[in-house]
C-alpha cells in the first residue's frame, strides 16, 4: 500500500538569481536526467536519486558567472518543496531512516526523520574550499536548504575521511539511502499517519 495514489510533485521556482524547474517520483526506480549548469551537483543527485530510488529531473538555470551559491541553495529548496508536497499527509511510509555508507577511505551516516520539523545537524568538515568547481561549503547548504523545506530533521556525520570527492559522495549516497528507507510505504501501518499525535504537519 502506498503512501498515497501518486507520489509524484513538480515544484517551478523563479527568481532575479534563478529558474528552475524540478519534477520527482518517490515510487521510482532511480532514474534521474540533471541540468544544474553544475557538473559536480549533478554527479551527485545523481547518486542521490540512484540510492534513494527515487526518479529526479531538475533543469536549473542560475547566476552562476558570480558563484554557484544560490543555485545550490535553490534547487535544495524546490527538492525540498517538492518532497514534501509528493509525501502529502506521510500515510503509510516507514518516517525513519538511516544508512551507514563507505566510500573507500570514507564513511558517511545519514539519519532522518520525516517529522514535520525542520532540522539540520552537520558535521561534516572538509579539509579543502573546494571539489572540482564546487565550493565545499555549499553542500551544508544545500543539505539545510533542503532540510528545512521538506519538513524533515536530518543528521549528517562523517565518520572516516581524506579524500574530499569520496566524502561527499558518500553524504549523498548515505542521504539517498536513509531517504529510501523512510520514504518507504510499511504494509503494517496500512496507510495510518506514523506519530502518536496523528499528524506530522509540525
Amino acid at each position: 500500500m502506498s503512501a498515497s495514489p501518486s507520489r509524484r510533485a513538480e515544484i517551478v521556482r523563479k527568481t532575479s538569481e534563478t529558474d528552475i524547474r524540478l519534477s520527482l517520483d518517490l515510487d521510482g526506480t532511480g532514474r534521474s536526467e540533471l541540468a544544474s549548469g553544475i557538473g559536480f551537483l549533478d554527479h551527485m543527485l545523481t547518486a542521490l536519486s540512484k540510492h534513494s530510488l527515487i526518479d529526479l529531473t531538475v533543469a536549473a538555470k542560475g547566476d552562476l558567472h558570480i558563484d554557484f551559491h544560490h543555485t545550490v541553495e535553490d534547487i535544495g529548496i524546490v527538492l525540498g518543496q517538492a518532497l514534501n508536497k509528493a509525501l502529502g499527509e506521510k500515510r503509510g511510509i516507514r518516517r525513519y531512516g538511516s544508512a551507514l555508507v563507505p566510500m573507500d577511505e570514507a564513511l558517511a551516516e545519514a539519519a532522518i526523520d520525516i517529522s514535520g520539523r525542520p532540522f539540520l545537524a552537520w558535521t561534516v568538515p572538509f579539509a579543502r574550499d573546494k571539489v572540482g568547481e564546487m565550493d565545499t561549503e555549499l553542500f551544508e547548504e544545500f543539505f539545510r536548504a533542503f532540510a528545512m523545506n521538506a519538513g524533515i530533521t536530518l543528521h549528517i556525520t562523517l565518520k572516516a575521511g581524506t579524500n574530499q570527492h569520496h566524502i561527499a559522495e558518500g553524504v549523498f549516497k548515505a542521504v539517498g539511502r536513509a531517504l529510501r528507507m523512510a520514504v518507504e510505504p510499511d504494509p503494517r501501518m496500512a496507510g495510518a499517519i506514523p506519530s502518536t499525535k496523528g499528524s506530522l504537519a509540525g
